[in-house]
């Protein structure tokens, strides 16, 4: 079951009392205040791990508590911390605030760690109330509060390129060509129910590899939650390039150039930001087109708007290769030059 977005409730630990004590030893007629300090209520701590790629494991667990701290006890001795609490989530996952909606951290490379809830500081024991004039202080200190907080999770995939499209415009069928993935295809709309990731190797002899994401077919309305596709446009807003896949094969009675003019428009409404992405333009089944002139007025189509332009075939895997030379191409010259102070994007955890 593929869960992109969850709603968990977190309670970081809360910190121990501080005690009141005296000293009564035999020999110590005038020994003082030795009450010890509560311990520190556990934190409860959010780590990307490399082994969980979906949510789903918060959906039938959404409540997290972390071990408060121990009381503080006499003879100056200090109660035990509580244990804290990690949560491993997926790369890609954002952590927003439920109340305000605000984003708290984006979880964007294996290890990355962010404390959601700070745990209580414990209370402390008479034996720092103490003064010359006030020498059997009878004051101590409650716990203090762990954080607690409502959390919505929101998983965005990291993907090189996002795939985009009509249903049935050749979009499964095209990363099972280039890949190792082996999304269910079928000749009906919506066949992708979920988002599906392969991972392209340029050749045998390069070890260079990018990652495609398939998503659900978007429709003409899917702003306004029409179809599947707008659920899922979250998880190509991280791409370095889209690739834009229209059917101009016969059978598929469809107008090619008024389904990319609409595909262009849901991005848009979606986010701007989708149009500002580099977007080359893939005429999918060429084996199967007849009329030439559809191929053609989508050809000048997509060069008003200054997009490289793919003719393919997945059956017959007519230009499938040319193509995934430009996708490597297209993504390097994408990807940022990396600043020499820039350090290792794993880190281990704690």
């Amino acid at each position: 079951m593929f869960i992109d977005e969850v709603k968990i409730h977190v309670k970081a630990g809360d910190g121990g009392n501080g005690c009141m004590a005296f000293r009564r030893e035999k020999f110590v007629p005038r020994g003082g205040p030795s009450g010890g300090d509560g311990g520190r209520g556990g934190d409860i701590v959010m780590v990307a791990s490399p082994h969980h790629n979906t949510l789903l494991h918060f959906r039938f667990n959404p409540e997290h508590k972390a071990e408060r701290g121990v009381h503080g006890e006499g003879s100056q001795r200090t109660g035990r911390e509580g244990k804290g609490i990690v949560l491993p989530v997926p790369v890609g996952t954002v952590v927003y605030d439920l109340e305000t909606g605000e984003p708290l951290h984006d979880f964007s490379f294996l290890g990355d760690k962010f404390l959601v809830a700070k745990g209580g500081r414990g209370g402390r024991g008479n034996q720092h109330f103490a003064t010359p004039t006030h020498q059997a202080p009878t004051e101590h200190e409650q716990g203090f509060a762990g954080e607690e907080k409502r959390l919505r999770l929101e998983l965005k995939l990291l993907a090189d390129v996002g795939l985009v499209g009509f249903p049935n415009a050749g979009k499964s069928t095209l990363i099972s060509r280039l890949s190792a993935a082996r999304p269910k295809i079928a000749d009906y709309p919506f066949t992708t129910l979920e988002p599906n990731l392969g991972v392209v190797r340029l050749n045998e002899d390069d070890t260079r590899t990018l990652v495609i994401a398939d998503i659900p077919g978007i429709i003409e309305g899917a702003h306004e939650g029409k179809g599947l596709g707008l659920r899922f446009l979250k998880h190509i807003e991280r791409t370095k390039l889209l690739l834009h896949l229209v059917d101009i094969s016969e059978g598929s009675h469809r107008e090619p150039v008024a389904d990319f003019r609409a595909i262009l428009a849901e991005l848009e409404t979606f986010s701007e930001e989708m149009l500002r992405k580099p977007m080359i333009v893939v005429a999918t089944k060429i084996d199967a087109a007849g009329d030439p002139e559809r191929l053609e007025a989508l050809r000048a189509e997509a060069g008003k708007h200054g997009m490289e332009f793919f003719t393919i075939s997945s059956v017959t895997g007519q230009g499938v290769s040319e193509l995934k030379y430009a996708l490597f191409d297209r993504v390097k010259a994408a990807e940022p030059i990396p600043s020499p102070e820039a350090g290792s994007a794993f880190r281990p955890w704690e």
